[in-house]
């Protein structure tokens, strides 16, 4: 009976072994370059990595695998001199594909030398896009979780003595009232009780925002459109602006209904847009925009991934610097003039968004103006959670 050989040839020789271990290597992009960065050899994964085939790839140089702004400071070049001192460079990036889509990059790059001499380098390029917006949001959960934990001892504290200066203003308002109706008061004693009772009543709006912070007033939480409650704030809102503001509001499709006290929800968007207004006194845009976000709840005990509607407030004003940001949300911490401002606008929005069970995201920093961020959840996961 005759032998029947396979057509199939065995992976004796190396050089076969290796290529084919390289191009069936098919979630990395694996190049070779010369020593100027030009690409000699591409494997099938840089095709699904970087978006070229193999004849649009080699012959370029591999800077057209970074963002134009990298490519300006002349990052491509600093690497590969890196690695040619070094011999060796791992890192993470922004990389762009063909089509002009940015992703996350985990990028290794090997120096290629035989008898001390540069023949090139290797490159091995992986999209990690998923893990680092995965991690990205874990940090932002865990930076909210730990932001809430902070301030739940002050809340409580906060909470407090809100009720026992409420309990104070009252008797002082009620005293001021028999005083004024007293017969024999004249001019003077009705000045003076007007000044009192407007003492007393701007007390009375310290506990109100007190409590709002430490999480103690009552919400009459019901389903909101969030469409209809800004079309429905935006002329009150334009009108608290000065004239030198513009008002910019961006609203994404579809956008889900969220469980919340419409009222508490528009007053905490004018302290918000009045904010803004004082960031930047010789006038600009105030930017409103709304948007579904998929985030991590900060205040699960075991990662959860919750749709958010994200309202966010946008200002050019100076911005923040990092120690005041880091403050902005405690109760009478304020950068104003004594006299100027209480310090509790911010934290009495942050205490509404929590009784919400959602978070705030504060995103500023010196000369690029800032922008305050209300999480809030998605009604179908507020009766599914």
């Amino acid at each position: 009976m005759a032998e029947v050989v396979s057509s199939v040839a065995p992976l004796v020789d190396e050089r076969r072994q290796l290529k084919l271990l390289i191009d069936h290597v098919s979630d990395h992009a694996i190049y070779l370059l010369d020593p100027d960065g030009r690409i000699c050899s591409w494997n099938r994964g840089g095709e699904r990595v970087n978006g070229y085939t193999a004849e649009e790839a080699i012959g370029q140089h591999v800077s057209i695998f970074y963002i134009p702004e990298e490519q300006q400071q002349g990052l491509p070049q600093q690497a590969l001199e890196h690695v040619r001192e070094h011999g060796r460079l791992a890192g993470e990036g922004w990389r762009v594909r063909r089509n002009g889509e940015q992703f996350r990059a985990s990028v290794v790059i090997e120096a290629v030398r035989e008898d001390g001499h540069l023949l090139g380098f290797v490159k091995v390029t992986q999209d990690i896009t998923e893990r680092y917006q995965a991690q990205c949001l874990l940090q932002d959960a865990q930076r909210s979780r730990q932001h809430l934990q902070r301030f739940e001892g002050v809340g409580r504290l906060t909470r407090g003595l809100a009720h026992e200066f409420n309990n104070l203003l009252t008797t002082i308002a009620n005293a001021l009232d028999l005083v004024a109706l007293r017969p024999g008061a004249d001019a003077r004693t009705h000045e003076l009780v007007e000044l009192a009772q407007a003492a007393a009543d701007r007390g009375s709006l310290l506990t109100r925002q007190l409590l709002a912070f430490s999480a103690d007033q009552t919400l009459v939480r019901e389903p909101v459109s969030v469409p209809q409650l800004l079309d429905e704030a935006l002329p009150s809102l334009q009108r608290a602006c000065p004239q030198a503001i513009q008002m910019r509001v961006e609203l994404a499709p579809a956008l889900p209904p969220i469980a919340t006290d419409g009222v508490q929800l528009h007053s905490a968007m004018l302290n918000l847009v009045l904010n803004s207004c004082e960031a930047m006194p010789q006038g600009g845009t105030v930017t409103i925009t709304a948007r579904v976000e998929q985030r991590l709840a900060p205040d699960l005990a075991q990662p959860t991934r919750r749709r958010y509607v994200a309202i966010a407030v946008t200002d050019e004003g100076a911005g923040m610097p990092p120690e005041v940001a880091e403050r902005a949300s405690e109760p009478f911490f304020t950068t104003k003039e004594v006299g100027k401002g209480s310090g509790l606008g911010l934290s009495q929005v942050f205490g509404f968004v929590s009784q919400c069970d959602g978070f705030v995201d504060v995103q500023t920093a010196p000369g690029r103006g800032t922008t305050v961020r209300l999480l809030l959840p998605a009604i179908e996961d507020v009766e599914h959670a």
